[in-house]
Parts: C-alpha cells; sequence; structure tokens
C-alpha cells in the first residue's frame, strides 16, 4: 500500500509493535524487532520476518529489541529498524521528504528519551516533524473529544509501560505511570513455569499463552480451557510438556495488575474534585495492546464502581489517532511537541 500523495507519515513506534499510517489507511503493523548478524553488523530480518526467527538463532544472529519499558533503550538498532519499516510500507520517492512526520512518546518520558525519539525521525526528510504524548493520541484515537473541559480517563497497557491520565482541554490535569505491562506478564509467566512446573519456556510461547489464556478476573476464568505448553525440563533437561489452563493463568496475572490497579488509584487521588465528578459519569477508556485480555472490563468495574469502556481496537488507537491530527494539524497545535 502506498502513501497519500500529501506525504504525511504517522508513527506508533512500541515495544511489542510498531504501526505506521497515512491520514486514511493503517500501512504497516509489525513487531519490533531485527535480526543483526554480528561478523558484519547486517540487518538479516525486520518485523514480522525477525520475530518468525527470534529465539531460533545461531551464535552469529543477534536478535534486538531497540525497546524497554516504552521507551528507546538502543538508538542505532532503533534508527535501523525505523528505516527498514518505513521502506517497507513506502515507495522510494517519499523516503527523501514528508511534508508532516508526526510519532507518538509515552507521556512519562525524560528530554533525553525524546531526544533520543528525535534522533530517528530526523533521518527521514519532513518539513514538520512533530511529537504527541500517546495517552492524548490515544483518545483522539478513541473518538473522544480532549478538547473540552469535561475530564476522561484514559488507561493505556502497551508493551513496556502502563500509563493513567485524566485529560481536559487537550492536556494532562493528573498522571500516573507503572513499567508494568505487555513484557512484564510475559516474564511472570517464564518464571511461573519455571518455578511451579520447572519447565524453561521462550518468551515467544509465553506471549502466546498470554494471547490465548490471558485471563485477569479469576471468577469469570475457565478452568476447562487449556492447552499443553512445550518446553524443556530443568530437571531433566529434555524436552517436555505441561498442561496449563485459564484459571492457573488468571492466577499468575493478578499481581502485576495490582500494580497496574495502584496506578489508576494514585491518579485518582490526584484527580481534582470537579474532574472527578466527570468521571463518575464519562467512565474509564482502556487501551492499549493488552486492553483485550478477558475480563478486564469487568476486574476494572467491580474495583472503581465506574463504567469501563475498552477500545475495541486497542491496538490501533495510538496511531488511528495521530492520523486524525494529521488531517487537522491546526487544530491540534496545542498537543504538538
Amino acid at each position: 500500500m502506498l502513501f497519500s500523495r500529501s506525504g504525511n507519515l504517522a508513527i506508533d513506534l512500541g515495544n511489542t509493535n510498531t504501526l505506521l499510517r497515512d491520514q486514511h489507511h493503517l500501512l504497516l503493523s509489525e513487531p519490533s524487532v531485527l535480526i543483526v548478524d554480528e561478523d558484519s553488523h547486517r540487518i538479516e530480518a525486520v518485523g514480522e520476518q525477525a520475530y518468525a526467527m527470534l529465539e531460533k538463532t545461531h551464535h552469529h544472529l543477534k536478535p534486538i529489541r531497540p525497546l524497554r519499558g516504552g521507551v528507546i533503550s538502543d538508538g542505532e538498532s532503533a534508527k535501523q529498524m525505523m528505516r527498514a519499516l518505513v521502506r517497507k510500507a513506502s515507495r522510494p520517492s517519499l523516503l527523501r521528504g514528508f511534508q508532516f512526520l508526526i510519532s507518538g512518546v509515552p507521556y512519562d518520558t525524560t528530554p533525553v528519551e525524546k531526544r533520543a525519539l528525535r534522533d530517528i525521525l530526523d533521518q527521514f526528510s519532513a518539513r514538520h516533524t512533530h511529537l504527541v504524548h500517546e495517552p492524548l493520541a490515544a483518545a483522539l484515537g478513541m473518538g473522544l473529544n480532549i478538547q473540552e473541559p469535561e475530564g476522561k480517563l484514559v488507561v493505556d497497557i502497551g508493551g513496556g509501560i502502563t500509563e493513567v491520565v485524566v485529560i481536559s482541554l487537550s492536556g494532562v490535569a493528573a498522571f500516573q505511570s507503572v513499567r508494568v505491562a505487555g513484557d512484564t506478564l510475559d516474564e511472570e509467566i517464564q518464571d511461573y513455569f519455571r518455578r511451579e512446573h520447572h519447565l524453561a519456556i521462550g518468551l515467544k510461547t509465553a506471549e502466546q499463552l498470554k494471547i490465548e489464556l490471558g485471563c485477569v478476573y479469576e471468577p469469570i476464568a475457565s478452568s476447562t480451557i487449556g492447552r499443553l505448553v512445550k518446553g524443556k525440563d530443568l530437571r531433566e533437561g529434555i524436552p517436555s510438556t505441561r498442561w496449563v489452563n485459564e484459571a492457573e493463568i488468571s492466577r499468575v496475572l493478578d499481581r502485576p495488575f495490582r500494580q497496574i490497579e495502584s496506578c489508576i488509584h494514585q491518579s485518582l487521588e490526584a484527580c481534582p474534585p470537579e474532574l472527578a465528578g466527570d468521571l463518575y459519569r464519562t467512565g474509564m477508556f482502556v487501551t492499549g495492546g493488552h486492553a483485550r485480555l478477558k475480563g478486564l472490563a469487568e476486574r476494572f468495574h467491580k474495583l472503581f464502581q465506574i463504567p469501563v469502556h475498552v477500545d475495541p481496537q486497542a491496538l490501533l488507537s495510538v496511531s488511528k489517532g495521530i492520523a486524525h491530527i494529521l488531517n487537522r494539524p491546526a487544530a491540534f497545535r496545542s498537543v504538538l511537541m
């Protein structure tokens, strides 16, 4: 698919997935990973192809995830990955320049972390290059009016960070974040299998378990829905399998979700009283790639006693919001950095 003639590009650079789109179409959605040959320093694979090779490479090929905790941890690798992904999604003429280039960035980032992202964007010649805070973009992507004074509570559960913001008048009135998100859930599942089943499993297997059996509200978790998990027996050192069900995975995910709930509590405590009254009416809007976990709406509603709205296209909300800004950049000048 080609970019529109205006040559605008929206970037959602995430821990788990990177999404590229213009004002109208999703152009690319692929894993944020690349494989590099350590001898020649050449990129062997990026995106979907690299993810298929993850945890299966030999010692000459190095898998790299350039983001950690929602921010760039390896600037040079992130720059190479982004260049390769943009090349996959665009026609060659547009690589020489864009009109508007806008990327999302977590609200909880330091100036140094923002500078690292700008360095990546600067490799593409663009007449206007901007950053926008991801919770604001996600709210726009969910169809919320962020410019009105009515408060809106947005919970963005991504791959590396969970951000909780109360939005009013195109700004953030209250904010909390915690570095507990999708990556933490995967690691928690891995640790559980090592500890309880004496089975070593890969991160890809843990991620697949989270997608297939992930439930965060134990009363609705099934003890009959499950699957066999393949890994390496830590006592015998041989391939082995274990059976695991949805209720078991639900108990594993409980601890990290308690940390997310504590983050939401802190944000609500910092919220001004008038905006808190708005939230009682409007409720909570949950987005991000892990908003789709089974039982999330029921769990949050029971604890916070307010309506919970889960974005049906949670993975796309930030990129959709940035595309909305691309359509009317002058109208959203106040949220652009």
